[in-house]
């Protein structure tokens, strides 16, 4: 290959990779089907010549090529094309030559998928809230199981292990009382890991070099500080607090048409505000319900941050309105703090963080 620029597009599935190479023109250049495994992908890309841009779609083995791949060629990037339409025939070969023309074009959006360093803490923090999830699920199928037989199943005993042979005894066909054992064995052991996992991500988050200066914000408790290390990452992805309110579904989404008008011959943009259409909704979840959490809390105890909330009620904001901004100003705080080192101050909040 000559020594130009190439863009290359990988469509990975879990056995095969099919790639298409493009270079400056927009010419295809070469199209190959390699193996998913890590020496053939990486022979291939370090035959090229020239530097190197590789783009490949979010999915399972996205982090893993990431990884190995940013050492190798000169960029890599990570896209989320979900919901996006396709027109036409779709094939695996069309697809890898469409990453490699966008990349090209500056077309894609990457997804992040840096900082090493808290690896291991997004881990810890994946395998407690996937048990957490995995036992809500039992929980929730144990009181349908009781439900469908008119048992009502008010608040938790139905859960409490010296209740179960009480619960157990009101079920008599053998089969559905096979499948209740079943659900309860299966949500001991969600129950009995679930500690452990949760021991083991606060371990972690507490050798993180911002875990001192995130729990000194009102509200932002071990849980929550220990979330936000692991889905954050790190502050600096982050220019503004308003690319953080967008990643955290606190963003305005607005909408507006024929923004201009002419006048005397000049174009001039008319005077009224946009439309709002609520927030948006591509947002990492659960950023948004750590957020939000430590606002409502912030809402019901006294004080600076609960002061914030009442006077802007005073002002006559409405109620809902004011909890989102004490949530935006929540999301603003985190970041700055995080960046610059400092310590939580009440009597800096009113000022306007960057």
């Amino acid at each position: 290959m000559k020594r130009t620029a190439k863009y290359v597009g990988l469509d990975v599935h879990q056995a095969t990779t099919v790639v298409s190479v493009r270079e400056d023109t927009g010419r295809v250049i070469a199209r190959t089907i390699l193996p998913t495994d890590a020496p053939a992908i990486l022979e291939y890309l370090r035959g090229m010549r020239g530097a190197v841009q590789v783009a490949l779609e979010e999915g399972t083995q996205a982090q893993w090529l990431h990884d190995l791949l940013v050492p190798v060629v000169d960029r890599v990037v990570v896209c989320d094309r979900r919901g996006k339409v396709t027109r036409g025939n779709k094939d695996d070969q069309h697809d890898a030559d469409e990453l490699a023309e966008l990349l090209r074009r500056g077309g894609l959006r990457a997804v992040y998928h840096g900082n090493p360093q808290r690896a291991a803490l997004k881990e810890f923090a994946r395998t407690y809230q996937t048990l957490v999830e995995d036992a809500t699920r039992v929980m929730l199928r144990l009181k349908a199981l009781f439900r469908a037989r008119g048992i009502k199943t008010p608040g938790r005993s139905v859960y409490r292990a010296a209740e179960r042979p009480m619960w157990l005894a009101q079920l008599p066909e053998p089969g559905v009382r096979f499948r209740a054992e079943a659900l309860y064995a299966e949500l001991e052991v969600l129950l009995t890991l679930r500690p452990n996992a949760k021991t083991a991500r606060l371990a972690e988050a507490r050798r993180d070099p911002a875990w001192t200066v995130l729990r000194t914000i009102p509200f932002l408790g071990p849980v929550r500080v220990a979330l936000l290390l692991a889905t954050r990452q790190t502050p600096w992805r982050f220019r503004t607090k308003r690319h953080l309110w967008a990643y955290a579904g606190l963003a305005v989404v607005t909408r507006t048409s024929a923004e201009y008008v002419l006048h005397e011959g000049q174009p001039q943009r008319r005077r009224r505000a946009p439309m709002t259409r609520g927030l948006n909704r591509n947002h990492n979840r659960l950023v948004k319900e750590v957020l939000k959490g430590a606002a409502t809390a912030a809402t019901a105890r006294p004080g600076a941050l609960q002061a914030l909330y009442q006077g802007m009620l005073a002002r006559g904001m409405r109620e809902e309105l004011a909890r989102v901004t004490l949530t935006r100003k929540l999301a603003a705080l985190t970041l700055h703090i995080w960046k610059s080192g400092e310590h939580y101050d009440p009597a800096r909040l009113t000022q306007r963080a960057r």
